[in-house]
């Protein structure tokens, strides 16, 4: 990687986020963080962004967002991520403060001082939607949007529909029907990058206030997933949104139509792609990442931890 890219990244940490924070400041140019609502409440997830801050030492300002989406109620996980958000490791209490401007009017700044900035969001879409609403023209100025969400096949919050889309499927479909180059890490992408008790040894020997927390949060989101799934690992996905446009060699693809569906009584929140074996089938607006060389994706994310080199 001879140059790092420009990323925004607009999460909603979330134990995934946070090792997607700390993957972009070591892997990327970390221009900017956003927060919104998604896997807690707005103020839990602004907290817990300045909490990954803190720990990683990273120079970035942070700029909090939507606390509702476009339409309903919010949708949270504490199921998943604990009543804070990030429960498992101690949480430092922040030094820095968070910046007074609001995440969709620092999202426009951005695109415009910013030449080839990647949008990378990883939670609900709700701040993008709402950029794209305001300037639809955005889409212009940026290299694209790497998302975590969605799927090809399975979802995980219902059958149909997988969390961040579920959370807020009107402004997914905002996004989707943008006209951005898109990058959409999908559910069966993102579950062939899980982790277990061999990669939280990994980060424990780093020996780093780093790698003890990046291992304190890992089992904790272990542990929760094989409650759920009997499975004793966690799949990693926001970091493959953001690998997607740091490395991405790691990825096979498949350009394909994804619509998002907002009215099905079963099916609200599905990303549909259009996978059919037609010569005219809908016209693609997005690049669906299909595979994923998990190993080299590791020795990346522990690479990155590893730049952290602070002694626990």
């Amino acid at each position: 990687m001879s140059q790092r890219p420009p990323i925004l990244l607009d999460c909603d940490p979330g134990h995934d986020d946070a090792f997607a924070m700390l993957l972009a400041g070591a892997t990327a140019n970390l221009i900017a963080v956003t927060t919104v609502s998604g896997n807690v409440g707005l103020a839990s997830t602004t907290r817990n962004a300045n909490v990954v801050r803190e720990v990683g030492a990273l120079d970035v300002p942070i700029y909090a967002g939507a606390a509702r989406p476009l339409a309903g109620e919010p949708l949270h996980a504490p199921d998943i991520h604990g009543d804070s958000g990030l429960d498992g490791p101690t949480l430092p209490t922040p030094s820095r403060e968070i910046e007074a401007t609001p995440a969709v009017e620092a999202i426009l700044r951005y695109t415009r001082e910013v030449d080839g900035l990647w949008l990378v969001p990883t939670g609900p879409l709700t701040n993008i939607a709402h950029a794209l609403r305001v300037d639809p023209t955005l889409v212009d100025r940026i290299a694209g949007i790497s998302l975590m969400g969605g799927s090809r096949t399975f979802g995980n919050t219902t059958p149909a529909a997988e969390f961040n889309i579920l959370a807020d499927p009107e402004a997914a479909h905002v996004v989707f029907s943008s006209g951005a180059n898109i990058i959409m890490a999908g559910l069966d992408l993102t579950h062939q990058f899980r982790l277990g008790w061999d990669e939280i040894d990994a980060f424990r020997a780093l020996n780093s206030k780093v790698g003890v927390f990046a291992a304190d949060l890992l089992t904790f989101f272990m542990e929760r997933y094989e409650a759920r799934s009997g499975m004793p690992s966690a799949p990693m996905h926001d970091p493959c949104a953001v690998m997607a446009v740091t490395h991405p060699e790691l990825f096979e693809t498949e350009r394909l139509n994804v619509s998002v569906e907002r009215y099905g009584e079963h099916t609200r929140g599905m990303t549909l792609c259009d996978t059919r074996e037609l010569h005219h089938r809908q016209e693609a607006n997005a690049t669906v990442l299909t595979r994923i060389d998990r190993e080299a994706a590791f020795n990346h994310l522990l690479g990155a931890l590893t730049s952290y080199t602070a002694e626990a």
